[in-house]
């Protein structure tokens, strides 16, 4: 039981895939910054309850959005060695079910619609003080300081209709760099990380109109206990700004500045699986758009000599 609690504490660290895949910007992941063992598996299956003024395309006059929000999600996700050090490439599928109302032009509209939402694939890279490790050496490991780098990548291969105001995907890519440093000292752990979210063009927009988006620029802020057994609690904030839309060459006056902050509870049932608890609600907002989600993911994990 000795080498137990801090080996299920670095594998339950492993991944945080952000399961609000309607968000990207507002995603809230603890512990995304720390080590594990390579060559261990990590599969995942999530799901996830939003409800609020979700943030879809701002460029169209809609307003007092009322939508709800479930959200299935499976992932995979593998650690391996980069330079000597240990990085994560996780791949992410979605499934979204929305309903709800809003005003448009001061009309009301209704929408119901279920379906894939945009999948991901992102690579996690702790280039400074997460050597790549065995198991047998990982068990006797301490974290002090972690420094590292992720890129995200989702994909518009999701449900859309370019007649539609709302949909689940949003017709175009989207690109997600981050770096991000973790500092432990004995049972805790502060965890910080700056992202930019960068958007190409959506040229079939709401009947073949074009949509721009300038970057959303975020930080993120994690408070983080372990306590014995490997079960471990985050408190977590981030603030996003930026995001103004251009609809056909016009600057929109949307740009964004939130505030979100949640809680996420993990804990190991056994030495292959754990269970993630997670919440969030939106605190301040400038643009109308938040939402509070609620979350639990399973953990299956393998391979690396467990």
């Amino acid at each position: 039981m000795k080498n137990r609690s801090p080996l299920a504490a670095g594998l339950l660290a492993c991944i945080s895939l952000g399961l609000a895949p309607l968000a990207t910007a507002q995603d809230i992941e603890p512990r995304t910054y720390s080590n594990a063992p390579i060559g261990v598996n990590f599969l995942i299956a999530g799901y996830a309850h939003t409800r609020g003024a979700l943030q879809f395309d701002t460029a169209l006059e809609l307003t007092d959005a009322h939508l709800k929000t479930s959200n299935a999600v499976v992932a995979y996700a593998r650690v391996f060695e980069l330079a000597g050090s240990a990085a994560t490439i996780d791949v992410i599928a979605p499934y979204t079910w929305l309903s709800g109302t809003a005003l448009y032009q001061g009309d009301p509209v209704e929408r119901t619609v279920n379906g894939f939402a945009n999948p991901a694939l992102r690579l996690c890279w702790n280039f400074y003080g997460a050597p790549a490790m065995q198991l047998g050496e990982f068990r006797n490991w301490k974290q002090d300081v972690v420094i590292g780098a992720s890129l995200r990548v989702s994909a518009p291969w999701s449900q859309y209709d370019a007649s539609r105001l709302v949909n689940i995907g949003t017709n175009r890519w989207t690109f997600k760099p981050e770096v991000g440093i973790s500092k432990s000292t004995g049972t805790w752990t502060l965890e910080l990380s700056a992202a930019a979210t960068l958007f190409t063009v959506n040229d079939d927009f709401f009947g073949g109109n074009r949509r721009e988006q300038d970057p959303i620029y975020s930080t993120q802020a994690h408070v983080i206990h372990a306590f014995a057994g490997g079960s471990w609690l985050s408190i977590d904030a981030t603030y996003f700004a930026g995001g103004r839309t251009t609809f056909n060459g016009v600057l929109k006056a949307d740009l964004q500045q939130n505030w979100r902050a949640g809680a996420t509870f993990a804990m190991p049932i056994d030495r292959h699986n754990s269970i993630k608890l997670y919440l969030s609600s939106g605190l301040a907002d400038r643009t109308g758009n938040s939402f509070d989600l609620v979350g639990i993911a399973w953990q299956h994990r393998w391979g690396g000599g467990l």
